[in-house]
């Protein structure tokens, strides 16, 4: 039994901006379906990733699966095609996922038991999905699931485009900064070693510390601390 989604709307709904609005999802998603890997993928206009927030899986899968999985990905072809959320036991014959192209290109290597994956939209268009992973000896997702799943997804959306209205105020100092660089720098306010933050975002150690010099130049700092505080009243 999910437990009450209200909190998660609410903080959805309150969310000021559209990067606060993607780190509440990302923060708090995985205690309401029991995921050990999720993320949101927004779309540019030519369908390719605009941006990219993840937890429990690597940069490499993510390319990965845009140069091989996304093509051949049936939960996707699913979504595009009827706009509603979907998991892998929807929509192929029972017992034939680990036989998918999906799986044997993507999934297998990283252990995605199961997936389901629900939409963003904006205008009437597809703009972005919200992917989930259970890995292990775990049940797949169900109907409950899938419900729960449609009504995040409907609030996130509704809020996103409500954001995407207002008019933007430039902030040349966090705009210098991708999406990936920004979960860096918030995870290093919270006091994480660059060997935790490699943890935390399934990339490596020297990822991290080359990933951190690029931030420096880019903010005009020498130090993990002078980054924090110039970036203080954005992060």
């Amino acid at each position: 039994m999910l437990r009450s989604l209200y909190p998660l709307f609410q903080a959805i709904a309150t969310a000021p901006t559209e990067q606060e609005l993607r780190l509440r999802f990302m923060d708090s998603i995985s205690e309401y379906f029991g995921v050990q890997r999720w993320g949101i993928y927004l779309l540019n206009p030519d369908n390719g990733f605009d941006s990219v927030d993840t937890k429990g899986v690597s940069d490499t899968f993510v390319d990965r699966y845009q140069k091989f999985g996304k093509s051949v990905d049936p939960v996707l072809q699913y979504v595009v095609q009827y706009h509603a959320p979907a998991h892998e036991e929807l929509v192929l014959p029972k017992g034939t996922w680990k036989q998918s192209e999906l799986y044997q290109k993507c999934c297998s290597t990283y252990d995605h038991e199961h997936i389901m994956t629900g939409l963003i939209v904006g205008r009437g268009k597809l703009i972005g999905t919200v992917n989930f992973a259970r890995i292990g000896h775990v049940p797949a997702f169900n109907q409950l699931d899938l419900a729960s799943l449609g009504a995040v997804c409907t609030h996130f959306s509704a809020r996103l485009a409500e954001l995407r209205k207002q008019p933007l105020v430039p902030n040349p100092i966090i705009d210098r900064l991708t999406s990936r660089e920004i979960q860096i720098a918030n995870l290093v306010a919270k006091g994480l070693t660059n060997a935790e933050i490699g943890t935390e975002l399934w990339i490596t150690q020297n990822s991290v510390k080359q990933a951190l010099k690029r931030m420096f130049r880019k903010l005009e700092v020498s130090a993990r601390t002078e980054m924090v505080a110039k970036l203080r009243d954005t992060l």
